[in-house]
């Protein structure tokens, strides 16, 4: 398998990251590895990694193909433990460092992940498949009142309660174990209406943030990223949905506050009408960058 994600807004990213020749830049999620190519195109040497061993996987071929000469490494981990992540580089500082939230598309692509409510598979959606707990197990256990919070919150889906109560009553006749049955739940709520969004998006959204704690991750590991910056290094974050959005909005507005780093996106920039055309994925990414002081 190779890698059939397109990065999103890369053009934006290699600008606010500034990339200069021969300073070293952080990747903390590099998925399929378009940014992280980018980088290395314009000089940068490149530092990543990513919690899904598939992308990791994807991400060194991509890189070894272009650049076999190195002046890269890549590696498994989780951002969440970014200070630690970044000891076997043997750096402690960098001149930029990149999150890109979303997933990918090689995630979406494979049936065996879960991540898709248009491809039928085993109802997983861990990112790193030594985690414990998958989506079908909180469908599972979770009673309505926590399935209720969940889509609300997580989701922000306005028919949470509507939508707990109709797994409620699923899981009676049988267990709900695979993407299919989920969506076709979820169609069945809305008695088949669409708008512009599948009826099953914010539900997958909500669980998939739940099963790898994405908030909370993202929330440790902006602290940390700053920390690891060089003096005039810069931070930048591309988000694809309000929640995330607001902890990065939040947390550089009070960094800022503190004289820690100024920003350099006082509103969030979005991709050009073009990209979205060409790649529907990037029509929600919103990208925030700011520069330590």
């Amino acid at each position: 398998m190779t890698s059939v994600h397109q990065p999103v807004m890369l053009k934006q990213a290699i600008e606010y990251l500034n990339v200069q020749p021969g300073e070293a830049y952080f990747d903390a999620t590099v998925g399929g590895g378009g940014h992280a190519q980018a980088i290395l195109a314009a000089g940068g040497r490149l530092y990543g990694i990513d919690r899904d061993p598939q992308a990791v996987r994807l991400a060194r071929e991509r890189l070894t193909a272009s650049y076999p000469q190195g002046g890269w490494q890549v590696n498994q981990a989780d951002f969440v433990d970014l200070k630690t992540a970044v000891q076997v580089f043997k750096l402690n500082q960098f001149s930029g460092i990149l999150f890109d939230l979303g997933l990918s598309s090689d995630q979406l692509a494979d049936r065996q992940r879960g991540f898709s409510f248009q491809l039928d598979g085993p109802l997983d959606m861990r990112m790193d498949p030594v985690l414990n707990v998958t989506a079908a197990d909180l469908l599972k256990v979770l009673n309505k009142g926590e399935l209720y919070e969940l889509f609300k919150k997580l989701g922000e889906e306005k028919r949470a309660l509507r939508l707990a109560q109709a797994i409620i009553d699923a899981r009676q006749q049988t267990p709900i174990t695979t993407s299919k049955q989920l969506a076709d739940l979820a169609m069945s709520v809305c008695a088949g209406r669409r708008g512009k969004l599948h009826p099953a998006t914010k539900m997958f959204q909500a669980l998939r943030i739940a099963v790898n704690d994405e908030l909370n991750n993202l929330k440790a590991a902006l602290p940390q990223a700053i920390d690891l910056l060089k003096a005039k290094g810069r931070l930048v974050v591309i988000s694809f949905h309000g929640l995330e959005d607001r902890i990065v909005k939040h947390c550089f507005k009070d960094l800022a506050v503190e004289g820690v780093i100024r920003l350099l996106t006082k509103k969030p920039i979005q991709p050009e009408l073009v990209e979205v055309k060409a790649n529907p994925r990037a029509r929600s990414a919103k990208l925030r960058a700011a520069e330590k002081v």
